[in-house]
This record gives C-alpha cells, structure tokens and sequence, in this order.
C-alpha cells in the first residue's frame, strides 16, 4: 500500500506506523545551511528529540562564537556535523506504532503514565510513556511525547536545569490529560536528582526566587507523593539530556521504555533522603531574632521622648490627675505642676543616687571618695538630696539647692529650660539661672559650656566662620620658571582722570609673578570684555610665554566695591578663556568669596591700592589718561625693585638684597629720585610730568613704610580642623547683610586637597516658598563657597 502523510508525519498504512523521510536536501556548510537542515526534521511529538538535540548544540555553539549566517561552520564543529549528517539516512529505519498498545493486547485494566526528566551541561528535557495492564496482567509500554531542549547559554547549575526538566514534565503532563480520552489514569514523575525531590518535598524551608517559583508550579499540579527516585543509567530521559544518534535509539530502550516498567509491581518506594540538604545555597538563610522584653516602670526614662521640660511636667501632671481619679480637661494648676517637677526629680535622684540614699537613710555619713562628699548632701523632707552649706540668710531653694546628675536627660532639660529663659545670652547668664532656679548640677560649668557649644540658635547667632589649616604652596610657586610663567590677577581702582572738563573712571590691572613675586600693572578704560584682552594682550606682548593665569570670580574679582559688582557682572569670562587658550595659556577661577586663596596676589593688590589711593588724592583730579599710566609703571617700577626677604637689611656687610627686578631685568632698577626735589608745588604746575614725580615719590615713601613692616610676620590658619561633611547643614556669610538674614544651607559636595583637608564645598540654599503640596516652587540654587565663608550649624551624623 502506499505512503500517506498525518499531521506531517509519514504513515506506512500497511505496517500502520510512523516514518521519517530520510531525504537530505543539499544545503551549505553554513550557519543559515545548518538551521534549514535541522528545522526540516517534523517531529511534533519529539521521537527524535535525542538525535535533533546534536544538531542543535552544534547551531547553539555556532551562535556563541559569533558565527555570520553564511559563513562556514568552523574546522572544530565540522566533524560533528558531518557525522550527523550521515546519520540522516538512519532515519528510514525508525518505525513507530502509531497505536499505543497491539491490537492483540486487548482491552487495558489500569493506565499509567510515566514522566522521566533529566538534565546535564548539554540539555535538558523529558519523555513520557504509557504503560498499560490488561485483564491477563500482560505489560505492555510506548512512547507517547518527549522534550529535548539545549541548556541556556547562561552559566546554570546543574539543580536548577534538573528543575527546569521537572517543570516541563508538569507542562507535558497538564497537556495530555486534556488531549488523551483516558478515563482515569494513573500518573508517575521519575528523576534521577535527589536535589530536585528535596525541593518538590520540603514543606519547611524557603527558597530563592528561581527554586520556589518553580516548587509552587510543580506543587499546583502535582502531589509529592507522585515524585520518585530512578537511578541515572535507568532513566530513559538522559539520552534526551545528552543526545544519541539514530544507531543509538534503535539499539536502546528509549521507545519502549526502561525494563522496570515492564513487571508488574513497580519499585514505588523512596530510598533517598527528601530533605534539602544543610548547605544547599537555593534555601534562604533564616535569621531568628531573639527578644528580650523587659518591663521597666522608670519614669526618668519615659522622659527621654520629650525634647521640653514644660511639655514633661504637664504630662507628669495629667497622670497624677488620672491617678487621683480627678476628671477634668483643664489645663494643670501650678501646684500641680510643682508636684509634677517633684515626682519627676525624685525618681532621677532614686535611679542615679541609689547607694547615697541608702546611706543617708541609716543616717551614715558618705565615704571621702565619693563624688559628693565634698557637697555635704542630705535629704530633706520632701524626699529630694540637697546640698548643705553654712548659708542662712537667704532662701531655702538657693540655700540648699536641689542634685541633678549632669548626663541625665532631665538634667538637659532643665538646662535647656532655663537657657531658654535668659533668651541664649551664653553659659555665665544661663549658670546664674539654673542657681537661681534651685538647683546643683555637679561639674555644671563645664556641663552648660558644653550644652551651648551645640545649640543650635546660639551657634546661628554667635558662632564663628569655618576655617582649615592654610593648604601647601602650589608647585608653581616652588620650581624656578621664567617671570610671569604663572602669574595671578585681579583688578583694582576706580581711580578718577580728566579730560578737559570731563572726569573718568578708569581701573588697573595687576599681574602677579607667582615665583619671582614681581607685578605688572595695565591701565583699563573701563571693566569691559574688549578692554580685558587689549590689557592681556599687552600683558602678553611684554612678558610672553605665559602659561596659567589664575584669579578670583564673582564678587570677589572685582574687589569690595558695588560698582565694580555691577560692571564686571557683564564681563564674559568664556570669551577670555577661549582667548587664553588660544595663546597656549590656562585660565583658573577660585571658588566665589575666596579671596584668601589668592593671597599672594590680594597681598600686592592691597598695598599698591591703598598706597594709590592715598597718593592720588593729593592730586584732586588733576590726573589724565596719560599720567594715571606712568603713575602705574612708576609704581610698578618701585615694587618691583623691593626687597624680597628682609632679614639682612640691617647688616651693612650684607650682599645686596634680592628684588624681583634682578629676576627680570638682571639688575636692581633705576635708582629713585632723592626726597625733595620734586615740591608739592609742582601738583600744581602746568608740567604733567612733575607732578608725576612728585605723586611717584610719595608712592615710595608709603610703601616704603606701610608694605615692608607688615610682611615680616607669617600667615594664620596652622592647625587643621574638622572638615565639613555631605549633609551638614551651614550658615552663609553674607557680609552685605545682617547676621539674622543670613540663609541656611545644606553641603551637596566637598572638594578634598591633596592633604585630605576640605577648603571648598557646594551647598544648596533653603526654598521658604513651597506649593500647596509643600513642595519646592523653585528651581534648587547650588553654588561654590569656601569653608571660611560658612558656619557650621548642625553636623550630619
């Protein structure tokens, strides 16, 4: 009879089987020609799912190496597939009933179905068989479905791939109880990891995610009791796991089934363990917590939750409303409030001074060693230690004042209390108020020093700015480099010129050598972007080979006059990075409101200003452009030809001093003109030149007295101090301002030196405008500060 085809599958009706078309398309050695293969292989219900499984690992490792579609399949695979390819024509030979049982077996008794699932490094999968029991108790058992799948290219344990098997087996088996027409059947699940049946049997233990998800999947459709152990060279599901060729299937048990179903009495009893073993790393560690409930009716540690010694004694005293059975919602009377503070202090007194009030009791005097011998305590009748004295014309409360131990909660309430009542006026004022109130705090002055330090409004109001050991000097300033090589700027002036009947402001620029400490003075029109670089250029055309330029920004640039705020707020800091750079010269801003940082040039900002100032006043005006510029290199000039250590000045067998201009020039300079022969008359004269002399020669004589005194003694800021933390929260200085407006802030990022020490932070500032939802309006402000610009208010913990 001829072939027919069912569901894909060939039918040899004679012989009433199923057959595999063993016909081979001829299809290239590639990864595309590989798949087309493999893929035409229809074997819906998985006989072949053992000899696929081969063809599919080799597809799998093609993928892992990365392998194109259409490149050829790699010399180390090449034999593999070309043994399963041989082995295509095998597949003529495979011939399967397609009824599960002969037709001379009868009418079946009993059906069972037996699912087997295992799993290695190359795969997983399962297989399923139909065992069948007719009246004459003849066995007989088929291959119903089988799974084979490769193992994921993740790395998975072996357990877990075994659970996976099982999983599968529940899928099978959830379908052919729909599929198959059976009326009651029997089901079995067969494997051979004792791992798995630990899982499927624990009613204990938890699990981690992947292990329990799969636990309760299998737990839904099955029962425990239907789970068994099979040895691994009896179960037929590790050729679905491994793979075999078709030479394999035909000579091994994988149609009809492993041996030990074909008795009658199956080996159903477990002689495994089915508990998860101690060390399994799939079961979640517990952790027991062991309480210890401890009743404690301390009324002095039921206070600690109050922050308030008023909103303490008003509680005390509602109980000792209630205790009394007194009904009533009106606020506590004072002298319920006094029997409040009574009962509150006589319960610390009994928890911190229990040995003292037993001797006080039996009337024994306290041992010298004591702490409070020296205060010659008793108890008075009200209950309360008191200290005793030689005092008797004054009043009892400050007569015999009350003991507070000094780290008792209470004790800083009443601190707080009466610190609260001299409206934060310091530790004498609050020492007095507490003494005043009736009480003795043992080491109190040490006790309330140390309450004030850590307040919080005190620190807002009184508190002194941040500060931190003064950082190393830079390299620049150390190695030897031509002048000017690394130099800082910044601006100073106005200083006012004439123009016929017109007055101008015009401003200087000073340059600052970091290494030979010798300046150079610009005269500036005005404080615009153009007349910047015209300066720089000039600056550069003298000097060359310019390296770093570094300055202050912000307020600081500018010096401390709101007119210089004002135009320098417009000057485009970019535009003269992008020109220095482009002279192969760096430009460095410091942190706002640093100006500390750059000291060395403030230093000579400073005298140079200050000397001009009080110089050009002798002039009232009657400077133009042309004067104010050689009144600056005149100045420039003098500073320049200065003394750079003045330790040997004195010493009339002394070489010459060092001064910048033998650093730039190789010389000292020229020598000034003697006092006195420019007059003060000249300022008046109709020669410009001699009344710059004569300006220039007060310059000297300033200088001279003002600069050299004072650059004797050495900076500040020797010792390092705590530095501020992400979360501390701190007060901006604003010099501008009163101290009470001065804006809370909260520290986002420090930057930390070389030496570990933090000189610069970032904080965000406090928004007092919130929405309806009580959240920020407002954009959050950041902004750069120095720790000397900052007061510390609360440490983040």
């Amino acid at each position: 009879m001829p072939q027919e085809r069912a569901l894909g599958i060939q039918w040899n009706v004679e012989r009433d089987c199923f057959r595999f078309d063993n016909t081979l398309k001829d299809q290239p050695a590639t990864r595309r020609g590989i798949l087309s293969t493999v893929a035409s292989i229809y074997d819906p219900l998985g006989f072949l799912a053992p000899y696929v499984l081969h063809g599919k690992r080799i597809l799998q490792e093609m993928c892992h190496q990365g392998i194109n579609w259409d490149d050829s399949v790699p010399e180390t695979l090449r034999p593999r597939w070309e043994s399963w390819q041989r082995d295509f024509a095998n597949l003529d030979k495979v011939n399967i009933s397609r009824c599960n049982f002969p037709a001379s077996f009868g009418e079946p008794k009993e059906l069972e179905l037996h699912h087997f699932s295992d799993a290695s490094t190359s795969g997983y999968g399962q297989c399923t068989y139909l065992r069948a029991k007719n009246v004459k108790e003849e066995i007989h058992c088929s291959l119903v479905i089988a799974k084979a799948r490769v193992s994921p290219t993740k790395l998975t344990t072996i357990p877990r791939l075994e659970l996976t098997a099982a999983v599968v087996s529940v899928s099978v088996s959830n379908m052919l109880r729909e599929e198959l027409c059976y009326a009651q059947v029997k089901e079995y699940f067969w494997t051979d990891s004792q791992v798995v049946l630990g899982y499927v049997n624990n009613e204990a233990r938890r699990f981690h995610t992947f292990v329990a998800n799969r636990v309760q999947k299998i737990r839904e459709s099955t029962n425990p009791r239907q789970w068994f152990y099979v040895p691994s060279d009896e179960n037929p599901a590790d050729s679905a796991s491994r793979g075999k060729s078709v030479t394999e299937l035909l000579s091994s048990n994988w149609f009809t089934g492993p041996s030990f179903l074909w008795v009658r009495d199956l080996p159903t009893t477990q002689t495994v363990e089915l508990e998860p073993s101690l060390g399994d790393p799939e079961v979640r560690k517990t952790q027991t917590m062991l309480t210890k409930v401890i009743e404690t009716f301390s009324l002095a540690e039921r206070l600690s939750k109050f922050s308030s010694l008023s909103k303490a004694v008003k509680a005390v005293a509602r109980l000792i409303r209630r205790a009394k059975k007194i009904k009533s919602d009106a606020p506590a009377t004072v002298s319920e409030q006094e029997s409040a503070v009574h009962v509150i202090i006589q319960d610390v007194q009994k928890q911190t001074y229990g040995k003292e009030i037993k001797l006080l009791n039996k009337g024994n005097q306290l041992p010298h060693h004591n702490k409070l011998f020296h205060l010659d305590i008793f108890r008075d009748t009200d209950g309360l230690i008191k200290v005793g004295g030689r005092l008797s014309a004054i009043k009892d409360s400050f007569k015999h004042p009350i003991v507070m131990p000094k780290e008792h909660h209470v004790t800083k309430l009443i601190i707080a209390h009466c610190h609260d009542k001299v409206k934060h006026q310091g530790k004498c004022f609050t020492i007095n108020e507490i003494r005043s109130s009736g009480y003795w705090i043992p080491g109190m002055s040490r006790t309330v020093a140390s309450f004030v330090r850590q307040c919080i409004i005190c620190r807002r109001l009184r508190k002194a700015p941040e500060g931190q050991r003064m950082s190393d000097l830079p390299a620049e300033r150390l190695e030897p480099s031509p002048p000017f090589t690394y130099c800082g700027m910044d601006c100073f002036g106005p200083f006012i010129t004439t123009e016929g009947r017109k007055q101008h402001k015009r401003y200087g620029l000073l340059f600052t050598c970091f290494c030979s400490r010798a300046i150079h003075i610009e005269l500036l029109e005005d404080l615009s972007t153009d007349t910047f670089i015209n300066a720089l250029r000039c600056f550069i055309a003298i000097r060359v080979s310019i390296r770093q330029i570094q300055c202050d920004q912000g307020t600081n640039f500018v010096g401390a006059k709101n007119e210089f705020k004002t135009a320098l707020s417009e000057l485009d800091t970019q535009r003269l990075s992008t020109y220095l750079s482009q002279k192969q010269c760096d430009f460095v801003l410091n942190a706002p409101h640093s100006s500390h940082v750059g000291g060395v040039w403030e230093r000579q900002i400073r005298t140079v200003r200050s000397v001009l100032n009080t110089t050009l006043s002798l002039a009232h005006g009657g400077l133009n452009d042309a004067s104010l510029r050689t009144l600056f290199y005149e100045a420039m000039a003098i500073v320049n030809s200065r003394p750079l250590t003045v330790d040997n000045l004195n010493n009339p067998d002394s070489l010459e001093p060092l001064t910048p201009n033998h650093l730039l020039h190789l010389k000292s300079g020229t020598t000034l003109p003697p006092p006195g022969t420019f007059p003060k008359e000249d300022l008046y004269g109709a020669k410009s030149w001699r009344r710059v002399q004569f300006l220039t020669e007060q310059f000297w004589g300033r200088w001279r007295r003002d600069y050299l005194h004072n650059i004797i003694a050495r900076q500040r800021w020797h010792s390092p101090k705590r530095n501020l933390g992400v979360g501390d929260v701190v007060l901006d200085i604003d010099e501008l301002s009163p101290r009470g407006e001065w804006r809370l802030a909260r520290v986002l990022e420090t930057v930390i030196g070389k030496d570990g020490l933090v000189r610069r932070v970032k904080i965000s500032f406090g928004d007092k405008r919130l929405n309806n939802k009580g959240q920020r309006s407002n954009k959050l402000s950041i902004v750069e500060r120095p720790v000397q610009k900052l007061i510390l208010i609360l440490e983040c913990s």
